[in-house]
């Protein structure tokens, strides 16, 4: 079964585990400087001498490091559901370009969201995990298929992906500025969203990048 998935949904998915491995087996500290934090700031979990900080590669690599076992599996199973029948449809360049822009689209929204808490007081802290690509992969299922149905896990109730992609990104924006979640990098979530969707109209040259043809075979939705 697992050979049947996608190549670079595998190998994402491979990546994913092997570094929560190396996480629950190596010092913490060797994945500090992987994390996203915020620009110019220490925190609680480094001093000026370790030189802990924001780094432009962090943008990519804190996507694939989790804080949980229950953290890891969710977004795991997400992108297997989600991920697997895009990159079919997409090919797998495509696929893992728009899995990318949306990691480091949500992180770019997470330090705008992190650099105006600090300014109000808020202790710096680093944000991990694929979350913001899995909301990007959400949104892109929903604008792909919109009818196919999906399943919640809790409560398990049937809707169409598109009912699916609407709902999530209400209730992440009501969590992210209610706080009701705290911990959870809401605005994040709703950044991968973003960006996946701006991402999806510059391949079809739709607004606000103009009205030319989408570039790649005709049959690429």
């Amino acid at each position: 079964m697992f050979s049947r998935i996608p190549p670079v949904t595998r190998a994402l998915l491979i990546a994913n585990v092997a570094l929560f491995l190396l996480q629950a087996t190596l010092d913490p500290q060797v994945f500090m400087s992987l994390m996203l934090w915020p620009p110019g700031q220490d925190s609680l979990f480094s001093d000026t001498a370790s030189g802990n900080g924001f780094q432009i590669w962090q943008l990519l690599t804190y996507g694939f490091l989790h804080g949980s076992l229950g953290h890891l599996f969710f977004n795991m199973l997400a992108l297997y559901m989600f991920g697997a029948p895009l990159e079919l449809t997409w090919g797998s360049k495509r696929f893992l370009n728009y899995y990318l822009v949306c990691i480091a689209g949500a992180g770019l929204c997470q330090l705008g969201v992190g650099w105006w808490a600090i300014s109000h007081g808020a202790q710096a802290y680093p944000t991990l995990g694929a979350s913001g690509g899995v909301f990007g992969l959400l949104l892109g299922y929903g604008l792909l298929f919109p009818n196919q149905r999906v399943m919640l896990l809790f409560p398990p109730i049937p809707m169409k992906a598109r009912t699916f992609v609407i709902v999530f990104g209400i209730l992440e924006l009501m969590l992210g500025f209610t706080g009701l979640q705290p911990g959870v990098a809401h605005f994040a979530h709703l950044g991968g969203m973003l960006f996946g969707w701006l991402m999806i109209r510059y391949w079809r040259g739709q607004p606000p990048f103009g009205n030319r043809r989408p570039p790649g075979p005709r049959s690429i939705r």
